[in-house]
């Protein structure tokens, strides 16, 4: 949840108005809005890299999954991994728009441990591939930046451990 809606359902829910320091957060995250936007332009407009590069690292990293036998194996399932990473770097994206990781939390990792499990998938490979989408992407980002992505990544990471 951003912080802008949590702040007014817990003043609603005490039937008061916002306080200073409330309002103080609010300024704050608006004036921020403008950077976490530019980097979910850099991240958008270079996602196609950040996947391609971040599936390469994995899958160097993990040959078992693109070996015979494994969850990547052949063109149509290293496909459906590079789709996957795809969705969890958009995850990131709407979570920076929101300045909160509820997107990742919602959308993203609900069940998603089950799902992997039942499908046979590693759920290790898939964290590893996050944490190589994380090491792609910071190496795009000024370190201030860095710091705002940072935590989205770690989150889902850790979500997947």
């Amino acid at each position: 949840m951003s912080l802008i809606i949590e702040s007014i359902l817990n003043a609603d829910a005490q039937a008061r108005y916002l306080t200073i320091g409330e309002i103080e957060q609010i300024k704050s995250f608006a004036k921020s809005g403008e950077r976490r936007l530019r980097i979910v332009q850099i991240l958008t407009e270079n996602r196609e890299r950040i996947v391609r590069q971040s599936g390469n690292q994995l899958f160097q990293k993990r040959p078992d999954i693109v070996s015979p036998g494994g969850n990547a194996f052949g063109q149509e399932m290293s496909a459906t991994c590079l789709r996957d990473m795809d969705y969890y770097l958009r995850l990131i994206t709407y979570s920076v728009v929101a300045g909160d990781s509820t997107p990742i939390k919602e959308i993203g990792v609900i069940g998603v441990r089950e799902m992997y499990r039942s499908l046979g998938t590693p759920i290790e490979a898939v964290a590893e591939s996050i944490r190589a989408m994380k090491n792609v992407t910071t190496s795009m980002l000024s370190s201030e930046d860095v710091s705002i992505v940072s935590g989205y990544f770690d989150y889902l990471i850790g979500a997947m451990q």
